[in-house]
């Protein structure tokens, strides 16, 4: 598929994405509304309003703190309240703009390598989909340091205040993503009718489940080594004294953890093992899809494995949280409170962008590689078997 016939529905899907979240932080208000709080618990409200609020142009008390205090000493009061509440306005503007500068790029190599034709719309729709919480992960990175600053606390822990504002926000993302995803694929099925043929690479098994096994393993390493709780522990713990960007042991975890895991412990065996069945179903969609990818992309480009692998990590992640609801409903006697226990939902997504950077281009490289050696040794058997003599009739 044509950039061309690609940039339409990127578009499209970056700007849909981008609209319902404004839609979703501008609705943040109406939880205080008396209704809201018939239909739904004090705690409901307020689990709701954790989710929204990052997405709201509706400041916090720390950004509007003397906004109206006017004349004498206060007047001085009320100017750096105005300026507080400019800063989070202008977050919240990068923020927006972030995600769909975000989304187009990945949502247009997907489309292109990965249309929605041909058997593979679902997985271009999970792609997408995935895609999109990454874009809004991104963005809420990058508009971290205006929102803390807004606070008026901007030198006192940055780091941490980073990683802590990047984990916000994310379930709304799982939502608003998945509607965004399906009007991109929607549009990208039209648009690719009339590109003609689109090819499949091909690609030998050996080489592919080699290259599905070393990109696994690159998860693997974060899933099961890094995220072992004295790990992971000895990683948050770094604090060298620098200054300003002192402290980055959480901002560490955020980026490098997939999980957290210990062994049994107080816990029976069973319990344990069945926690642990998230983190197997993880690796399994993470090889599964990297398995499948190759054929899937019409060209497997480092930059389209490397996405590709990205997206499948959290969408791996997505199914291990899911599949651990349950578990956790019954363990903690909240009798499925869905929104106390969908609050870990959308976790892991910085760190399955940088792991997924990462096996995505240990596969795409060692794809080339086997996948090279395996054309040789074929093109050598055909050589071969035409040179050998004929039998005698």
């Amino acid at each position: 598929m044509t950039y061309r016939r690609a940039g339409l529905p990127a578009l499209a899907g970056g700007l849909l994405l981008t609209a319902l979240l404004w839609w979703a932080g501008a609705s943040a208000h109406a939880l205080h509304l008396p209704g809201a709080t018939g239909m739904l618990d004090g705690q409901g409200v307020a689990e709701l309003e954790r989710w929204l609020i990052p997405w709201s142009y509706d400041p916090p008390a720390s950004a509007r703190f003397g906004t109206e205090v006017s004349g004498g000493i206060g007047g001085a009061a009320g100017i750096a309240g105005t300026n507080y509440l400019a800063l989070y306005t202008t977050a919240l503007q990068i923020r927006f703009a972030a995600v769909f500068a975000f989304f187009i790029p990945g949502a247009l190599l997907l489309v292109r390598r990965l249309p929605p034709v041909h058997g593979r719309m679902p997985a271009a729709l999970l792609a997408v989909w995935a895609w999109g919480l990454v874009a809004g992960t991104l963005a809420v990175t990058v508009s971290a340091p205006w929102l803390i600053a807004s606070g008026g606390r901007g030198s006192y822990r940055f780091l941490p205040q980073l990683a802590s504002v990047i984990s916000s926000g994310r379930q709304v993302l799982v939502v608003t993503a998945l509607v965004a995803a399906a009007v991109t694929v929607a549009i990208a099925r039209v648009t690719a009718k009339g590109a003609g043929p689109l090819p499949r690479e091909a690609v030998p098994a050996r080489a592919a489940r080699l290259a599905a096994t070393i990109g696994t393993a690159v998860i693997a390493l974060s899933l099961v080594v890094l995220s072992y709780q004295p790990v992971a522990a000895t990683l948050q713990g770094v604090s060298p004294d620098i200054g300003l960007f002192a402290e980055p042991g959480d901002l560490l975890r955020q980026w490098l953890l997939l999980g957290a895991w210990a062994g049994p412990g107080g816990t029976p065996l069973g319990d344990w093992i069945l926690y642990r069945a998230g983190d197997v179903l993880l690796l399994a969609v993470v090889w599964w899809a990297l398995r499948r990818l190759p054929r899937l992309l019409t060209r497997a480009t480092v930059p389209a494995m490397a996405a590709g692998t990205v997206c499948a990590t959290v969408l791996g992640l997505l199914a291990s949280q899911l599949l651990r609801l349950p578990v956790d409903g019954v363990g903690s006697g909240l009798h499925w409170d869905l929104l106390h226990l969908s609050a870990n939902i959308g976790n892991g997504v910085p760190a399955a962008l940088t792991c997924g950077l990462v096996a995505g281009s240990a596969a795409a490289l060692t794809l080339r590689v086997a996948g090279g050696r395996a054309g040789t040794a074929d093109a050598t058997t055909s050589v071969q078997d035409s040179a050998r003599p004929e039998d005698d009739l």
